[in-house]
């Protein structure tokens, strides 16, 4: 539990000290240079920097206690600095490296391809390749025994960012490397501008797969559907519930679950823990023939089957619990 609501802070931590090299060297190189590609790579790695700045805060804001004013605790500030951060990948990163690209497309400036160019690039290559992998061991971490097509699906938004912006920074340096490559031997800069285009339009699908995922988890996301299948044969399988009538849940963060749920107690199971057989029958004994008697058996049944129920929902959430680490919030209903 501790591991997932921490999920993304080394990854992130990481990013944030090499892509604000990586933005250092790349801009040194684009100055030299005049290159688009260089430049709109120099802007992927600053808007990196500030985006897994903007994680960062989330993941320290999110396991925050709970306070009188946010009861269930602050786990959405995650999604919500994840959704600042991809905001800011379409607008500052793909938008400002798209235009930067058109822009050469349509007014071709000399560019000055020398060594340092391809220098820089091999050692961005090789900071992104190290802050990618940090990402990718940090996934596998918090998600150890499922393959890693599930694990994208459920990764939390903040260290998924990571991977993904870390991953495509390491295919934008193959980009960079491409487009400066072909325009050192043919002559031709537009090839330049061209990779500028590229990049741009990488990020920006990078930036709205994590808008809409986010968006998801901000409006109320429902956990797993596997997890609440398990969840309801759980319930199901407690003799005192006949059925399970109404079951809803959200994510409150990652690894912090709420249910509410109806539920249908089996009216002869709890009969039979209230009154075991000899029991009731020496009360029956007593009260068939005296009807003031019989009346306070029926109080006193009428207070404590209540007093059962409740402490049943108390057992049931306990399990649940158990069962389920993730469940922090169960609101148990009888219908």
């Amino acid at each position: 539990m501790a591991i997932r609501r921490t999920a993304g802070l080394v990854s992130v931590t990481a990013a944030i000290f090499g892509n604000a090299l990586v933005t250092l060297i790349k801009t040194a190189a684009a100055l030299s240079s005049g290159s688009s590609v260089m430049f709109a790579e120099a802007v992927h790695s600053f808007a990196d920097t500030l985006n897994q700045a903007l994680l960062f805060i989330g993941v320290r804001r999110s396991i925050k206690k709970p306070s009188k004013n946010f009861i269930y605790g602050y786990g959405h500030e995650r999604f919500f600095w994840a959704l600042l951060s991809a905001c800011g990948i379409f607008f500052v990163g793909a938008g400002v490296t798209v235009y930067r690209g058109v822009i050469s497309l349509l007014h071709p400036e000399p560019v000055e391809i020398n060594a340092l160019i391809f220098l820089v690039l091999g050692a961005s290559f090789i900071i992104e390749s190290g802050t990618f992998l940090i990402a990718a061991r940090e996934l596998k971490r918090s998600y150890p025994d499922i393959p890693w097509s599930r694990r994208l699906a459920v990764a939390d938004p903040t260290t998924l960012a990571v991977y993904f912006e870390d991953g495509l920074a390491v295919i934008g340096v193959g980009v960079a490397t491409a487009s400066i490559g072909i325009s050192y031997y043919t002559g031709n800069v537009l090839w330049d501008a061209v990779g500028s285009i590229v990049i741009g339009i990488l990020l920006g699908i990078v930036a709205v797969t994590f808008i809409v995922k986010n968006r998801a988890y901000l409006i109320g996301r429902s956990i797993p559907e596997e997890e609440r299948d398990e969840m309801i044969a759980f319930l199901t399988a407690n003799p005192a519930i006949e059925r399970v009538i109404d079951f809803k849940s959200s994510v409150l963060g990652i690894g912090v679950y709420r249910i509410k749920c109806e539920v249908e107690f089996n009216g002869s199971v709890l009969f039979r823990e209230a009154y075991q057989r000899k029991y009731l029958r020496e009360q029956y004994e007593e009260v068939k023939t005296d009807y003031e008697a019989f009346k306070r058996f029926c109080v006193d049944y009428a207070d404590r089957i209540p007093r059962l129920m409740g402490k049943k929902i108390d057992e049931i959430e306990a399990q649940l619990k158990k069962r389920f680490p993730a469940l922090e919030h169960i609101d148990i209903e009888i219908n």
